[in-house]
């Protein structure tokens, strides 16, 4: 199995610290409002990392961290007229939610809060000041980027550029211009803040991620990830503080995915065109959005357009359809023949091509489309019973894979008494009034299909 590390700007073999264990760390949404589109890239994303890797037989312990002290989240609070945690419960379970509405597995993610490692994090920052790497200024302790060896090797940003162009809006008490902020003094007596040896105060962002991965996970881990938004400053930053720190590599494996356009354009508030979660649910179910998601590379930009969730719908309903007839067709097979499992195999190491390629969820979805329409051209309620509940058991792995999660949908009892009333209708040989319930249900959104062994529906 490859990954592109982002560190090498090339894809390398992938190897564990432990055998067969995965330590993995992705950075996680600031809670102060409902999350974005672009957040939830990463969270569709990684989950999917996670399920392959456990499918390939690796302990994998994934940290995905909740940022719940931020100066956003105190803005939103004296905004609101509230205590900061109110913010921060209300969206932590929010975004709780719509994690498990993407059917991303929560349970297995460990989900630390940055307020609950507030003491690792003083021990953090003075085992810097210790070492000379950290310094307490008038308002801020600030860690010293001299002392950070080959800083913005992640990013590929040369450093005196950098300083130059920081120079114009330099901090007064910041010994150098990069330099940046490890810990927040408490600026007036109700902001929210911590005893520290600094004074009373708050940890600065790149901080919290830094210590949470080192408490979770260890001093180094296997894979860090994130929006590619995120290389600069903040994971250079985070590899800043814990490589002087520990000495040693933080991660082995940067993995950042790209970002997302709308109507191919970056999505920005000033341009009007941010779309929440919150939003997008109100129109589309959020696993045919989960779908879209791994429908591109993650490497690559994918453009947010209503015309781009139509077709995954579509393409959705179609793998449903074949679900469903799969389900109907094991129901109804009398056949107890045997069968040769050859080329249904074939499906499940493409599949396995296409991941172990640096998890192209692009390529694994066409395989899986191939692999539907192989079942409807192949297979009928005629066909032995043991292959088809053998293609259903490959099926149902392959999309559980992508997370893909095909949902029974309950039909209101109007809908059912024309249905029934159709197939009544049917039997009299009363066609006209069957053809008339026909074209009301489809006014209704309800598509019929007539099988030997029954009505099928499906929602247009």
């Amino acid at each position: 199995m490859k990954i592109y590390n982002t560190l090498s700007r090339k894809k390398e073999e992938f190897k564990t610290i432990e055998e067969n264990k995965v330590r993995m760390y992705v950075c996680g949404p600031t809670v102060y409002n409902y999350i974005h589109i672009g957040n939830a890239r990463p969270l569709v994303f990684f989950d999917t990392v996670r399920r392959y890797l456990e499918y390939k037989n690796y302990n994998v312990k994934f940290v995905m961290n909740l940022t719940d002290i931020d100066d956003k989240i105190i803005d939103k609070a004296n905004e609101e007229g509230v205590e900061f945690t109110d913010i921060t419960k209300t969206y932590i379970a929010a975004f709780l939610k719509n994690a498990e509405d993407f059917n991303v597995d929560v349970d297995k993610i460990i989900k630390p809060q940055a307020t609950n490692y507030i003491d690792d994090m003083i021990n953090f920052i003075s085992d810097l000041e210790k070492q000379g790497a950290a310094y307490d200024a008038s308002t801020t302790v600030y860690f010293n980027i001299d002392s950070a060896e080959n800083y913005g090797k992640l990013s590929k940003k040369n450093i005196e550029e950098l300083e130059l162009g920081s120079r114009i809006d330099v901090s007064g008490d910041k010994k150098n211009p990069m330099d940046f902020a490890l810990w927040k003094k408490q600026k007036y007596p109700n902001e929210p803040a911590w005893d520290s040896p600094w004074g009373k105060g708050r940890p600065g962002w790149h901080i919290e991620c830094s210590t949470m991965a080192k408490s979770v996970l260890g001093e180094t881990i296997d894979i860090h990830g994130g929006g590619e938004d995120l290389q600069f400053p903040h994971h250079e930053n985070e590899i800043a503080q814990s490589e002087t720190l520990n000495k040693k590599p933080f991660a082995n494996y940067w993995m950042h995915n790209s970002m997302i356009t709308v109507d191919k354009e970056k999505m920005s508030k000033s341009k009007g065109n941010f779309f929440t979660i919150h939003d997008i649910e109100k129109e589309f179910d959020l696993m045919i959005v989960r779908m879209w998601l791994l429908s591109g590379h993650y490497r690559t930009p994918i453009d947010f357009s209503r015309e781009n969730l139509l077709a995954i719908k579509n393409a959705y309903d179609r793998l449903k359809n074949t679900n469903d007839e799969l389900n109907r067709f094991i129901e109804n097979s009398n056949n107890y023949s045997e069968f040769i499992a050859d080329k249904i195999d074939e499906f499940e190491i493409k599949f396995s091509g296409a991941m172990d390629d640096d998890f192209n969820t692009a390529n694994a979805l066409a395989v899986i489309f191939d692999f539907s329409r192989f079942i409807n051209i192949n297979y009928s309620e005629n066909s032995s019973k043991k292959e088809l509940e053998y293609v259903k058991n490959k099926f149902d792995i392959l999309v559980d894979l992508l997370g893909i999660k095909f949902k029974n949908e309950i039909l209101e009892e109007e809908i059912e008494n024309l249905i029934a009333e159709r197939t009544e209708a049917r039997k009299k040989r009363d066609f006209k009034r069957a053809d008339e319930i026909r074209d009301l249900l489809k006014e209704k959104g309800i598509e019929l299909k007539d099988t030997s062994t029954g009505v099928m529906w499906n929602k247009l």
